[in-house]
Protein backbone atom coordinates (compact mmCIF):
# COMPACT_ATOMS: atom_id res chain seq x y z
CA UNK A 1 0.00 0.00 0.00
CA UNK A 2 1.36 3.44 -0.91
CA UNK A 3 2.38 5.64 2.01
CA UNK A 4 0.33 8.79 2.50
CA UNK A 5 0.13 11.76 4.83
CA UNK A 6 -2.64 9.90 6.71
CA UNK A 7 -0.33 7.02 7.74
CA UNK A 8 0.54 8.69 11.04
CA UNK A 9 -3.07 9.14 12.13
CA UNK A 10 -4.39 6.92 14.97
CA UNK A 11 -5.39 3.45 13.80
CA UNK A 12 -8.67 3.66 15.74
CA UNK A 13 -10.22 7.07 16.23
CA UNK A 14 -13.34 7.65 18.31
CA UNK A 15 -15.42 10.42 16.75
CA UNK A 16 -18.42 10.51 19.09
CA UNK A 17 -19.43 8.81 22.33
CA UNK A 18 -22.98 8.57 23.62
CA UNK A 19 -23.75 10.33 26.90
CA UNK A 20 -26.44 7.75 27.73
CA UNK A 21 -24.68 4.45 27.02
CA UNK A 22 -21.26 3.18 25.94
CA UNK A 23 -22.16 3.39 22.24
CA UNK A 24 -19.46 5.06 20.17
CA UNK A 25 -18.87 6.13 16.59
CA UNK A 26 -15.34 5.59 15.29
CA UNK A 27 -13.09 4.91 12.33
CA UNK A 28 -10.67 1.98 11.98
CA UNK A 29 -7.73 2.38 9.63
CA UNK A 30 -6.50 -0.70 7.71
CA UNK A 31 -4.15 -1.39 4.82
CA UNK A 32 -7.11 -1.57 2.42
CA UNK A 33 -9.11 1.39 3.61
CA UNK A 34 -10.83 3.04 6.53
CA UNK A 35 -13.81 1.37 8.19
CA UNK A 36 -16.66 3.32 9.76
CA UNK A 37 -17.88 1.76 13.00
CA UNK A 38 -20.15 0.30 14.28
CA UNK A 39 -19.83 -2.10 11.36
CA UNK A 40 -21.36 -5.41 10.27
CA UNK A 41 -19.09 -7.78 8.34
CA UNK A 42 -20.62 -10.31 5.91
CA UNK A 43 -19.11 -13.78 6.23
CA UNK A 44 -17.21 -15.16 3.25
CA UNK A 45 -15.84 -18.31 4.87
CA UNK A 46 -14.28 -19.81 1.74
CA UNK A 47 -13.37 -16.54 0.01
CA UNK A 48 -16.94 -15.96 -1.09
CA UNK A 49 -20.09 -14.61 0.48
CA UNK A 50 -22.50 -17.38 -0.45
CA UNK A 51 -24.60 -16.79 -3.60
CA UNK A 52 -23.14 -13.31 -4.21
CA UNK A 53 -20.40 -11.80 -6.35
CA UNK A 54 -17.91 -9.42 -4.70
CA UNK A 55 -19.52 -6.55 -6.62
CA UNK A 56 -22.94 -7.44 -5.24
CA UNK A 57 -21.48 -7.56 -1.73
CA UNK A 58 -19.88 -4.15 -2.20
CA UNK A 59 -23.15 -2.69 -3.48
CA UNK A 60 -24.85 -3.63 -0.19
CA UNK A 61 -22.62 -1.08 1.52
CA UNK A 62 -20.32 -3.68 3.08
CA UNK A 63 -17.01 -2.15 4.14
CA UNK A 64 -15.19 -5.35 5.16
CA UNK A 65 -15.76 -9.08 4.90
CA UNK A 66 -14.67 -12.06 6.96
CA UNK A 67 -12.90 -15.19 5.69
CA UNK A 68 -11.74 -18.32 7.50
CA UNK A 69 -8.18 -19.46 7.99
CA UNK A 70 -9.05 -23.10 8.68
CA UNK A 71 -11.03 -23.69 5.51
CA UNK A 72 -8.78 -21.69 3.19
CA UNK A 73 -5.59 -23.28 4.45
CA UNK A 74 -7.01 -26.74 3.79
CA UNK A 75 -8.42 -25.78 0.41
CA UNK A 76 -6.93 -24.31 -1.73
CA UNK A 77 -4.04 -23.64 0.81
CA UNK A 78 -2.68 -20.32 1.97
CA UNK A 79 0.43 -20.80 -0.17
CA UNK A 80 -1.65 -20.95 -3.33
CA UNK A 81 -3.59 -17.84 -2.30
CA UNK A 82 -0.34 -16.01 -1.54
CA UNK A 83 0.65 -16.60 -5.16
CA UNK A 84 -2.31 -14.45 -6.21
CA UNK A 85 -1.24 -11.61 -3.94
CA UNK A 86 -3.44 -12.79 -1.07
CA UNK A 87 -7.19 -13.02 -0.75
CA UNK A 88 -7.77 -9.59 -2.26
CA UNK A 89 -6.30 -10.64 -5.58
CA UNK A 90 -7.62 -14.19 -5.38
CA UNK A 91 -11.28 -13.22 -4.92
CA UNK A 92 -11.17 -9.73 -6.50
CA UNK A 93 -12.14 -7.84 -3.34
CA UNK A 94 -10.38 -4.51 -2.83
CA UNK A 95 -11.69 -3.59 0.61
CA UNK A 96 -10.51 -4.85 4.03
CA UNK A 97 -10.66 -8.52 5.02
CA UNK A 98 -10.69 -9.99 8.53
CA UNK A 99 -9.71 -13.63 8.94
CA UNK A 100 -10.70 -15.84 11.82
CA UNK A 101 -7.83 -17.92 13.17
CA UNK A 102 -9.50 -21.26 12.42
CA UNK A 103 -9.32 -22.28 16.06
CA UNK A 104 -13.08 -22.62 16.42
CA UNK A 105 -13.36 -24.85 13.36
CA UNK A 106 -10.46 -27.04 14.46
CA UNK A 107 -11.87 -27.19 17.98
CA UNK A 108 -15.31 -28.20 16.69
CA UNK A 109 -13.82 -31.36 15.20
CA UNK A 110 -14.16 -33.00 18.60
CA UNK A 111 -13.47 -36.53 17.38
CA UNK A 112 -10.73 -35.48 14.99
CA UNK A 113 -8.55 -33.16 17.06
CA UNK A 114 -6.19 -33.08 20.02
CA UNK A 115 -5.25 -29.91 21.89
CA UNK A 116 -1.79 -29.59 23.44
CA UNK A 117 0.31 -26.67 24.62
CA UNK A 118 1.90 -26.57 21.17
CA UNK A 119 -1.39 -26.14 19.33
CA UNK A 120 -4.24 -28.13 17.79
CA UNK A 121 -3.63 -31.41 15.95
CA UNK A 122 -6.56 -32.45 13.81
CA UNK A 123 -7.64 -34.39 10.76
CA UNK A 124 -8.99 -32.58 7.73
CA UNK A 125 -12.75 -32.79 7.41
CA UNK A 126 -12.22 -33.28 3.66
CA UNK A 127 -9.89 -36.26 3.43
CA UNK A 128 -8.74 -37.06 6.94
CA UNK A 129 -5.20 -35.77 6.32
CA UNK A 130 -3.27 -34.90 9.47
CA UNK A 131 -2.96 -31.15 10.13
CA UNK A 132 -1.52 -29.02 12.90
CA UNK A 133 -2.33 -25.43 13.83
CA UNK A 134 -0.04 -23.59 16.24
CA UNK A 135 -0.12 -19.94 17.30
CA UNK A 136 2.87 -19.27 15.04
CA UNK A 137 1.53 -21.09 11.98
CA UNK A 138 -1.84 -19.40 12.48
CA UNK A 139 -0.23 -15.97 12.04
CA UNK A 140 1.93 -17.09 9.10
CA UNK A 141 -1.13 -18.47 7.32
CA UNK A 142 -2.94 -15.18 7.78
CA UNK A 143 0.09 -13.35 6.42
CA UNK A 144 -0.15 -15.53 3.29
CA UNK A 145 -3.83 -14.67 3.04
CA UNK A 146 -3.02 -10.96 3.17
CA UNK A 147 -5.47 -10.35 6.01
CA UNK A 148 -6.03 -6.77 7.09
CA UNK A 149 -7.13 -7.99 10.52
CA UNK A 150 -5.75 -11.27 11.91
CA UNK A 151 -7.20 -13.16 14.85
CA UNK A 152 -5.04 -14.97 17.38
CA UNK A 153 -5.40 -18.70 17.98
CA UNK A 154 -7.57 -19.29 21.03
CA UNK A 155 -8.98 -22.33 22.78
CA UNK A 156 -12.73 -22.30 22.42
CA UNK A 157 -14.68 -23.16 25.56
CA UNK A 158 -17.82 -25.31 25.31
CA UNK A 159 -21.06 -24.32 27.00
CA UNK A 160 -21.63 -25.27 29.72
CA UNK A 161 -18.12 -25.64 31.14
CA UNK A 162 -16.93 -26.24 34.71
CA UNK A 163 -15.08 -23.28 36.20
CA UNK A 164 -11.80 -25.11 36.79
CA UNK A 165 -11.68 -26.32 33.18
CA UNK A 166 -12.65 -22.85 31.95
CA UNK A 167 -9.79 -21.18 33.82
CA UNK A 168 -7.30 -23.76 32.54
CA UNK A 169 -8.47 -23.10 28.99
CA UNK A 170 -8.21 -19.32 29.40
CA UNK A 171 -4.67 -19.60 30.72
CA UNK A 172 -3.72 -21.50 27.55
CA UNK A 173 -5.50 -18.94 25.39
CA UNK A 174 -3.41 -16.21 27.06
CA UNK A 175 -0.17 -18.09 26.45
CA UNK A 176 -1.15 -18.68 22.83
CA UNK A 177 -2.06 -15.00 22.46
CA UNK A 178 1.41 -13.97 23.61
CA UNK A 179 3.00 -16.36 21.10
CA UNK A 180 0.75 -15.05 18.31
CA UNK A 181 1.70 -11.47 19.15
CA UNK A 182 5.41 -12.30 19.09
CA UNK A 183 5.05 -14.03 15.70
CA UNK A 184 2.89 -11.16 14.41
CA UNK A 185 5.69 -8.73 15.18
CA UNK A 186 8.52 -10.96 14.00
CA UNK A 187 7.06 -11.53 10.51
CA UNK A 188 6.54 -7.82 9.90
CA UNK A 189 2.76 -7.54 9.96
CA UNK A 190 2.69 -4.28 11.96
CA UNK A 191 4.94 -2.60 9.39
CA UNK A 192 2.55 -3.75 6.65
CA UNK A 193 -0.32 -2.07 8.55
CA UNK A 194 -1.93 -5.44 9.28
CA UNK A 195 -3.75 -5.60 12.60
CA UNK A 196 -3.92 -8.44 15.14
CA UNK A 197 -6.76 -8.89 17.63
CA UNK A 198 -6.58 -10.76 20.93
CA UNK A 199 -9.67 -12.80 21.88
CA UNK A 200 -11.36 -12.66 25.28
CA UNK A 201 -12.63 -16.03 26.51
CA UNK A 202 -13.96 -17.09 29.89
CA UNK A 203 -17.29 -18.76 29.33
CA UNK A 204 -20.07 -17.55 31.61
CA UNK A 205 -17.74 -16.72 34.52
CA UNK A 206 -17.50 -12.99 35.22
CA UNK A 207 -14.20 -13.10 37.08
CA UNK A 208 -12.48 -15.28 34.46
CA UNK A 209 -13.65 -13.09 31.58
CA UNK A 210 -12.45 -9.98 33.36
CA UNK A 211 -9.13 -11.64 34.12
CA UNK A 212 -8.69 -12.67 30.48
CA UNK A 213 -9.58 -9.17 29.22
CA UNK A 214 -7.17 -7.52 31.65
CA UNK A 215 -4.27 -9.82 30.75
CA UNK A 216 -4.85 -9.37 27.02
CA UNK A 217 -5.01 -5.60 27.49
CA UNK A 218 -1.55 -5.71 29.05
CA UNK A 219 -0.25 -7.28 25.83
CA UNK A 220 -1.35 -4.15 23.91
CA UNK A 221 -2.95 -5.71 20.83
CA UNK A 222 -4.14 -3.33 18.10
CA UNK A 223 -7.69 -4.54 18.81
CA UNK A 224 -9.71 -7.06 20.78
CA UNK A 225 -12.44 -9.60 20.10
CA UNK A 226 -15.00 -11.02 22.50
CA UNK A 227 -15.34 -14.73 21.80
CA UNK A 228 -17.23 -17.66 23.23
CA UNK A 229 -20.63 -15.96 23.15
CA UNK A 230 -23.86 -17.11 21.51
CA UNK A 231 -22.84 -20.74 21.95
CA UNK A 232 -26.08 -21.92 23.54
CA UNK A 233 -26.46 -19.61 26.51
CA UNK A 234 -29.61 -17.46 26.98
CA UNK A 235 -29.49 -14.02 25.36
CA UNK A 236 -29.41 -12.25 28.73
CA UNK A 237 -26.31 -14.26 29.67
CA UNK A 238 -24.69 -13.56 26.30
CA UNK A 239 -25.18 -9.80 26.68
CA UNK A 240 -23.79 -9.95 30.21
CA UNK A 241 -20.65 -11.69 28.93
CA UNK A 242 -20.19 -9.02 26.27
CA UNK A 243 -20.77 -6.30 28.85
CA UNK A 244 -18.24 -7.50 31.42
CA UNK A 245 -15.65 -8.22 28.73
CA UNK A 246 -16.00 -4.84 27.02
CA UNK A 247 -15.68 -2.93 30.29
CA UNK A 248 -12.21 -4.37 30.89
CA UNK A 249 -10.86 -3.67 27.40
CA UNK A 250 -8.98 -0.48 26.45
CA UNK A 251 -11.24 2.39 25.47
CA UNK A 252 -9.04 3.46 22.55
CA UNK A 253 -9.01 0.04 20.83
CA UNK A 254 -11.71 -1.54 18.61
CA UNK A 255 -13.93 -4.26 20.10
CA UNK A 256 -15.26 -7.06 17.91
CA UNK A 257 -18.02 -9.44 19.08
CA UNK A 258 -17.51 -12.69 17.19
CA UNK A 259 -20.31 -14.54 15.43
CA UNK A 260 -23.36 -12.53 16.48
CA UNK A 261 -26.11 -11.67 16.10
CA UNK A 262 -29.73 -10.79 15.41
CA UNK A 263 -30.49 -7.15 14.59
CA UNK A 264 -31.78 -6.37 18.12
CA UNK A 265 -28.74 -8.07 19.66
CA UNK A 266 -26.39 -5.95 17.56
CA UNK A 267 -28.08 -2.75 18.70
CA UNK A 268 -27.92 -3.86 22.34
CA UNK A 269 -24.21 -4.69 22.01
CA UNK A 270 -23.47 -1.35 20.35
CA UNK A 271 -24.90 0.24 23.50
CA UNK A 272 -22.42 -1.89 25.50
CA UNK A 273 -19.48 -0.43 23.59
CA UNK A 274 -18.99 -3.02 20.83
CA UNK A 275 -17.80 -1.80 17.42
CA UNK A 276 -17.65 -4.76 15.03
CA UNK A 277 -19.92 -7.74 14.31
CA UNK A 278 -20.12 -10.70 11.95
CA UNK A 279 -22.73 -13.40 11.51
CA UNK A 280 -23.73 -15.98 8.90
CA UNK A 281 -27.40 -15.29 9.65
CA UNK A 282 -28.17 -12.98 6.68
CA UNK A 283 -27.08 -15.48 4.03
CA UNK A 284 -28.02 -18.63 5.96
CA UNK A 285 -31.59 -17.47 6.45
CA UNK A 286 -31.68 -16.37 2.81
CA UNK A 287 -31.03 -19.99 1.85
CA UNK A 288 -34.09 -20.89 3.92
CA UNK A 289 -36.39 -18.37 2.22
CA UNK A 290 -36.28 -15.82 5.05
CA UNK A 291 -35.95 -12.06 4.73
CA UNK A 292 -35.30 -9.42 7.39
CA UNK A 293 -37.69 -6.48 7.58
CA UNK A 294 -38.29 -3.63 10.01
CA UNK A 295 -41.24 -5.67 11.27
CA UNK A 296 -39.20 -8.82 11.88
CA UNK A 297 -38.35 -11.82 9.76
CA UNK A 298 -40.67 -13.17 7.09
CA UNK A 299 -40.61 -16.61 5.50
CA UNK A 300 -41.53 -16.41 1.84
CA UNK A 301 -42.57 -20.06 1.71
CA UNK A 302 -45.71 -18.90 3.47
CA UNK A 303 -48.68 -19.02 1.09
CA UNK A 304 -49.82 -15.52 2.10
CA UNK A 305 -47.02 -14.05 -0.01
CA UNK A 306 -48.11 -15.78 -3.24
CA UNK A 307 -49.93 -12.65 -4.50
CA UNK A 308 -47.97 -10.05 -2.54
CA UNK A 309 -46.84 -7.28 -4.91
CA UNK A 310 -44.83 -5.37 -2.31
CA UNK A 311 -41.01 -5.49 -2.09
CA UNK A 312 -39.32 -7.36 0.72
CA UNK A 313 -38.96 -4.09 2.67
CA UNK A 314 -39.50 -0.79 0.89
CA UNK A 315 -37.11 0.96 3.31
CA UNK A 316 -34.13 -1.14 2.18
CA UNK A 317 -32.50 0.25 -1.00
CA UNK A 318 -31.10 -2.79 -2.77
CA UNK A 319 -31.42 -4.44 -6.18
CA UNK A 320 -33.70 -7.02 -4.56
CA UNK A 321 -36.25 -4.29 -3.82
CA UNK A 322 -37.07 -4.19 -7.55
CA UNK A 323 -38.84 -7.54 -7.19
CA UNK A 324 -42.08 -8.45 -5.46
CA UNK A 325 -42.42 -10.89 -2.61
CA UNK A 326 -44.64 -12.96 -4.89
CA UNK A 327 -41.92 -13.21 -7.55
CA UNK A 328 -39.22 -14.19 -5.08
CA UNK A 329 -41.58 -16.76 -3.57
CA UNK A 330 -42.11 -18.16 -7.08
CA UNK A 331 -38.34 -18.51 -7.49
CA UNK A 332 -38.14 -20.32 -4.17
CA UNK A 333 -40.90 -22.76 -5.11
CA UNK A 334 -39.08 -23.46 -8.39
CA UNK A 335 -35.73 -23.94 -6.63
CA UNK A 336 -34.19 -21.18 -8.70
CA UNK A 337 -30.75 -19.97 -7.52
CA UNK A 338 -31.76 -16.35 -8.09
CA UNK A 339 -34.02 -16.53 -5.03
CA UNK A 340 -31.06 -17.11 -2.75
CA UNK A 341 -29.06 -14.35 -4.42
CA UNK A 342 -31.84 -11.77 -4.13
CA UNK A 343 -32.59 -12.66 -0.51
CA UNK A 344 -28.87 -12.56 0.38
CA UNK A 345 -28.50 -9.14 -1.26
CA UNK A 346 -31.50 -7.89 0.66
CA UNK A 347 -30.51 -9.36 4.04
CA UNK A 348 -26.93 -8.11 3.96
CA UNK A 349 -28.13 -4.67 2.85
CA UNK A 350 -30.56 -4.75 5.78
CA UNK A 351 -27.67 -5.24 8.23
CA UNK A 352 -25.62 -2.54 6.51
CA UNK A 353 -28.50 -0.06 6.75
CA UNK A 354 -28.96 -0.98 10.41
CA UNK A 355 -25.35 -0.24 11.36
CA UNK A 356 -25.23 2.89 9.18
CA UNK A 357 -28.30 4.23 10.95
CA UNK A 358 -26.73 3.34 14.30
CA UNK A 359 -23.71 5.46 13.36
CA UNK A 360 -25.96 8.35 12.34
CA UNK A 361 -27.96 8.25 15.57
CA UNK A 362 -24.84 8.06 17.74
CA UNK A 363 -23.66 11.20 15.97
CA UNK A 364 -27.00 12.97 16.46
CA UNK A 365 -27.15 12.00 20.15
CA UNK A 366 -30.40 10.01 20.13
CA UNK A 367 -29.09 6.48 19.61
CA UNK A 368 -30.76 5.00 22.69
CA UNK A 369 -34.22 6.37 21.89
CA UNK A 370 -33.97 5.30 18.26
CA UNK A 371 -32.61 1.86 19.19
CA UNK A 372 -35.32 1.20 21.77
CA UNK A 373 -38.05 2.13 19.28
CA UNK A 374 -36.41 0.08 16.52
CA UNK A 375 -36.16 -3.03 18.70
CA UNK A 376 -39.72 -2.62 19.99
CA UNK A 377 -41.13 -2.50 16.45
CA UNK A 378 -39.01 -5.43 15.26
CA UNK A 379 -39.96 -7.65 18.19
CA UNK A 380 -43.64 -6.66 18.24
CA UNK A 381 -44.17 -7.74 14.66
CA UNK A 382 -41.59 -10.54 14.36
CA UNK A 383 -44.00 -13.24 13.28
CA UNK A 384 -44.31 -14.98 9.94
Amino acid sequence: MRQSENDNLPMFKILKESAKSRARRATLKTAHGEIQTPVFMPVGTQATVKAMTPLQVEETGAQIILANTYHLNIRPTSELIAGFGGLHGFMNWEKPILTDSGGFQAFSLSKLRKITEDGIAFNSHLDGAKKFLSPESCMRIQKNLGSDICMVLDECIPYPCEKKACLKSVERTLRWAKRCLEEYRSIGLPEAQRLAFGIVQGGCYEDIRQYCAEKLSEMDFPGYAIGGVSVGEPEEQMLFQVDISAQKLPLQKPRYVMGVGTPPQILKMIALGADMFDCVMPTRLARHACAFTLDGEINLKNAKYALDQSPLDESIPSYASKFSRAYIRHLIKCNEMLACTLLSIHNITFFQVLTRQAREHIESGDFEEWSDAWIARYNANNAN
